[in-house]
Formats: structure tokens, C-alpha cells, sequence
């Protein structure tokens, strides 16, 4: 297997506060470490050139003429029920969404070509289906090992009772499109087009604000022109906002930083592959985001602070609202921590997508960002009064002593600062 790796164990997660308005194009030639630096911990966009997928399967299986093949996509999924939104209603701040049998949605899509795309038919977009979990045996495409380093999918993966993970296909015609949002927990995403062309709106962190109403909501479509209500949205000033405005190509992989506020286009008819993921580099941003997500609840229902099991109660909440609640983030924590330990101390391999194995300077620099996040979850939960709700028996103490002890073998002073 090929090992991933990054030269110096010494690295850290640090605070990168630049507004970055512009794109690199990058050639799947760079390393994995370079990525890693300027990419990852930098929390900076990118596009991989076309030849990153070229030997994917899914480009000649799905492609038939720069199109969709339609009858090799029935032939391989017409049975399977995959979850559609309607684009042209809105539910709440995101999109009415039901199930279609895959058949239907072909046939759909079809007509919808034949008609040229009439305005009057419904706009439907195939979106979050979980194809890779689906059909784990199907040569559809291999991760690139730039995004190998995916604690998210590896906690997942590594346990199928969840019946989870995040890993998706989208596809739709022309015009779908997905309203402004930030991607779930605040992860990383990348998403690569097998067919067609993509229109990203990129907002860099804080310029989101430009776009939130009296009340604190985010607009549904940034190119509105609600926007131009000043009396509703005394903030945006088009003068000022930074933004990336970027058309993705076949065959490109866009990768999209943790806390990126975007939307997105089909530009034509396309199929795209899209994974969220969570590493070592931006956990701390994901931990904030919960722990912020659980004083807005613990915030919000605070006059039911006498009722029993309030404490449970918010946790359920949280995880209702946000996805994660405590328990599963800690879990989660103690799932990658462990098997990083381990690879270090009884030489077990770390794998993922039984392709990648990382080495030790990569399981060592998981293990500080892990020990960062850990002081401050020891410290929340204990101001928030419910460590012994999230942690029996000082588990998140004693992780956290057993993960010093080794980086302090290992010749890394565990006291580097954000």
C-alpha cells in the first residue's frame, strides 16, 4: 500500500485569518507533504487539473460523448431509491427533498433534455446518495491520496453499524444547483466532476456575515437581488465582499476548505463525486463549531434548565440540529487517537480506503492536533457541568496523559500554541 506521510512531525494547526480571493490550479504532481502545508493547514482552495481522474472507471462508464450515459447508469443503478431535491422549492433554507426510484429519475432527467429544459417541468437534482457505502465492491473511482488523511470516512467505514458515511454521488441537468451553505460539521470538502461543468461561489470565513439579514439568517441565493434591500441587509456591501467566482471543468477536482461558505451550479448536464471529511488539520474547527452549536442550545432552552435530564436533553438537540452531539464527537476522537497510538506503540497499520497507510510523522501529528482539542473539551465540559455525562471514569484525562507520554517520546514538546 502506498504510505502518506508529511516531513515534519514538528507541525502544528494554527489560525489562519488571510482573506484569500483567488484560486491555485494544481497538477496531481505536487506532493502529498506540499499539499498537505500549503492547502490543508493554510485552509486554502484549490482545483486539481483533469488528469487527477483519468483513470477513474466512472469516466468512461458514465460518459458517453461529454453526457450522461443514461443507459449504463440504469443498468448499474435503475433498482436503487436515490434522494432527490427539488430546486425550484424551497424548504426552509435548503430544498424540498424526497426519494425516486433511479429508473424514474433517468427517465425524468430524459424528458427533461427532450423538452429543453422547459421551465415548466420540475427541476430535480440526485444529491447526497450514498452510491460508494452502497456498492463497496464497484470499480467507481479511486480516492487520490491528497485526501487520503479523512478521519470522517475512516470512523465510518470502520464501523458499518453506523449505516452511514460521507461519501456521495450527485447528478442533475442543467440549472440545478445548491443554495448557499457551509459543509456539515464545518469538514473539508472536495467533489470531482465525471461529467458536465460547475459554477463555485467561494466565500472566504467572516464574509459570510455580508450576507446574513437583520435577524442573523443567511440569504438562500447569494446572487439575489434581495441583497440590494439595505433595510434587510444592512451589512452586504458588494463593494467589499471577497468571494472566489470559479467554473469547474470535467474531470477537475475543486477542494473546498473547512468553514467555506459556497453555492453551487450545474452549468450542464453533470455527475459529480463529492466527500466530506474531518483531519487533523482543521478538527479544531469542527470542535468549535459543536461546542458553539451546543451554548446556542444550552442558550436557547435555558428556562427548562430544572427539568431532569436537561443536560441529555440538549445533547439530543444538538445532535438533531448539528449531526455530532458530545458523545459521538468523543468517540470519534477516541477512534482515530487510538489506532494513531497504536500504529506508534505495537506497530499496527493506520489504513483507509484499503489503499492508504500513513506514517509516523502523519499518526503523530494527528495525535498533537488531538491533544489541542482535548484540553479545551476537558475544560468545556467541565464548565458546562456534564463531563461525567460525556466521560466515564476521566477516559478524556487519561487519553489525554497517554497521548503527551508519547509525544514527549518521540522527541515533540506538547506545548505548541495555535
Amino acid at each position: 500500500m502506498p504510505q502518506v506521510e508529511i516531513e515534519n512531525k514538528r507541525l502544528t494547526i494554527s489560525e489562519n485569518t488571510a482573506i484569500i480571493d483567488w484560486i491555485d490550479y494544481l497538477n496531481p504532481s505536487i506532493t502529498y507533504d506540499e499539499f498537505f502545508t500549503k492547502y490543508l493547514i493554510a485552509n486554502k482552495p484549490c482545483i486539481f487539473k483533469s488528469n487527477v481522474t483519468e483513470k477513474w472507471s466512472c469516466r468512461k462508464q458514465w460518459n458517453l460523448d461529454g453526457a450522461p450515459d443514461f443507459n449504463a447508469l440504469e443498468i448499474s443503478f435503475g433498482n436503487c431509491m436515490v434522494p432527490v431535491a427539488d430546486c425550484n422549492k424551497k424548504y426552509y433554507n435548503s430544498q424540498s427533498k424526497g426519494d425516486m426510484e433511479m429508473r424514474h429519475y433517468l427517465n425524468y432527467w430524459m424528458d427533461y433534455i427532450k423538452n429543453n429544459y422547459l421551465d415548466g417541468m420540475p427541476l430535480l437534482y440526485l444529491k447526497d446518495w450514498h452510491c460508494p457505502k452502497l456498492f463497496p465492491n464497484a470499480p467507481i473511482y479511486d480516492v487520490p491520496q491528497f485526501f487520503a488523511s479523512d478521519w470522517l470516512n475512516e470512523y465510518y467505514i470502520a464501523n458499518p453499524d453506523f449505516n452511514d458515511d460521507y461519501r456521495f454521488v450527485y447528478m442533475g441537468p442543467r440549472g440545478t444547483w445548491t443554495p448557499l451553505h457551509m459543509d456539515v460539521f464545518g469538514s473539508y470538502s472536495w467533489s470531482a466532476n465525471i461529467v458536465g461543468r460547475k459554477r463555485w461561489l467561494l466565500f472566504p470565513p467572516g464574509q459570510e456575515d455580508f450576507l446574513r439579514d437583520t435577524y442573523g439568517q443567511l440569504i438562500y441565493d447569494a446572487t439575489s437581488e434581495e441583497l440590494n434591500d439595505y433595510k434587510k441587509y444592512k451589512t452586504y456591501d458588494k463593494r467589499i465582499i471577497k468571494y472566489i467566482d470559479v467554473i469547474q471543468k470535467p474531470g477537475e477536482i475543486i477542494f473546498v476548505p473547512s468553514g467555506w461558505y459556497h453555492q453551487v451550479w450545474n452549468l450542464e448536464d453533470t455527475i459529480s463525486i463529492n466527500h466530506n471529511w474531518i483531519n487533523g488539520c482543521n478538527i479544531l474547527n469542527v470542535w468549535r463549531g459543536l461546542k458553539e452549536g451546543l451554548s446556542s442550545v444550552m442558550k436557547e432552552v435555558n428556562d427548562c434548565k430544572d427539568m431532569s435530564n436537561w443536560a441529555e436533553h440538549c445533547q439530543l438537540i444538538l445532535k438533531s440540529t448539528h449531526g455530532m452531539d458530545y458523545i459521538m464527537f468523543f468517540d470519534f476522537i477516541i477512534f482515530i487517537a487510538k489506532r494513531r497510538l497504536n500504529m506508534i506503540l505495537k506497530k499496527d497499520e493506520v489504513t483507509n480506503f484499503k489503499k492508504y497507510t500513513f506514517g509516523i510523522n502523519h499518526c503523530i501529528f494527528d495525535l498533537n492536533s488531538i491533544r489541542l482539542v482535548l484540553i479545551d473539551f476537558i475544560r468545556d465540559a467541565e464548565e458546562k457541568g456534564i463531563y461525567d455525562l460525556i466521560c466515564e471514569k476521566q477516559t478524556a484525562h487519561k487519553l489525554l496523559r497517554k497521548i503527551v507520554l508519547l509525544l514527549q517520546s518521540q522527541d515533540v514538546e506538547p506545548y505548541f500554541m495555535l
